[in-house]
């Protein structure tokens, strides 16, 4: 019976234990996705209420701009983190400007920011998948392990990314691609920190789990009009599942990109700690 208790007990700590980790991950990830959320509150808002002035997507450009501002000031955001955000904005413009001429989705909408036919703010929605990668890789300390080597890294996320291009006018390679990310990555995996336990994920299992949760975030766009695909202009529905696969490959790209700049500037910063300790041992000479 005391064995009963015991083990009654044991299972309860664990179970507790369990629930605090869950709730101090999914603080952290919260935390991580402000950017997003208050995109799709000003989408919501927007939507529901319209503003004076300015046409929506207008008011929607000025909102994201000053919430970026705001975070780098706050401090939630970092200035680096803040080159890399705009990195991303600027591929997720150029992929815009080119899928909306090629008729994969509009923007139905007015505004005086729209450069040929694509709202300035919608730059914002990729950069704020590039601010959640970047606050969750600081806050929950990632670590990456048996990462590939830099020479497979780079051309992998330049052919997905090219690919987005490329299948309008050549075959679709994007399942080839799947196959070479799964193959590069098969050993990898993602370490992180949760309350000072360390755990670790496979890396690929990461890039679907992401990509899906983005898929669900696209409907919730789409549904308050950010953009529309096609068979959304009479009136909106489901965003078709196989969009699940862009949406991976995309956070595969995005992930590369954050992780690859993260190696690059760890490796500067042991080189300069190397040289300072080695100009110190020449001073102390």
């Amino acid at each position: 019976m005391v064995a009963v208790r015991r083990c009654l007990c044991s299972g309860k700590a664990r179970l507790s234990k369990a629930f605090v980790q869950l709730v101090r991950f999914g603080w952290a990830q919260a935390l991580s996705c402000v950017f997003p959320v208050v995109i799709f509150a000003s989408l919501a808002l927007t939507k529901l209420v319209p503003l004076p002035l300015l046409p929506r997507y207008d008011w929607l450009l000025v909102i994201c701009l000053l919430m970026q501002w705001w975070m780098v000031r706050s401090g939630l955001e970092t200035r680096d983190e803040l080159k890399v955000i705009t990195v991303f904005h600027l591929i997720g413009l150029a992929l815009e400007l080119f899928k909306v001429h090629m008729g994969s989705w509009s923007y139905p909408e007015e505004g005086y920011t729209k450069l040929f036919g694509v709202p300035l703010y919608s730059g914002f929605m990729y950069a704020s998948v590039a601010s959640y990668l970047c606050q969750a890789w600081r806050r929950l300390k990632v670590e990456l392990v048996r990462w590939p080597p830099f020479g497979l890294v780079v051309p992998l996320a330049a052919a997905i990314y090219v690919n987005f291009f490329t299948h309008h006018y050549w075959i679709d390679v994007r399942w080839w691609l799947a196959g070479l990310v799964i193959l590069v990555f098969w050993r990898s995996w993602v370490a992180y920190e949760v309350g000072g336990i360390r755990y670790r994920m496979p890396l690929v299992l990461s890039f679907l789990l992401i990509g899906f949760f983005i898929w669900i975030a696209e409907n919730i766009a789409t549904f308050f009009g950010a953009w529309q695909y096609p068979n959304q202009a009479k009136a909106w529905s489901l965003v078709h599942v196989g969009k699940v696969s862009s949406w991976v490959l995309l956070v595969i790209v995005s992930f590369l990109i954050v992780a690859t700049l993260k190696q690059v500037k760890g490796k500067s910063a042991a080189d300069t700690i190397a040289n300072d300790e080695q100009q110190a041992l020449r001073t102390g000479q």
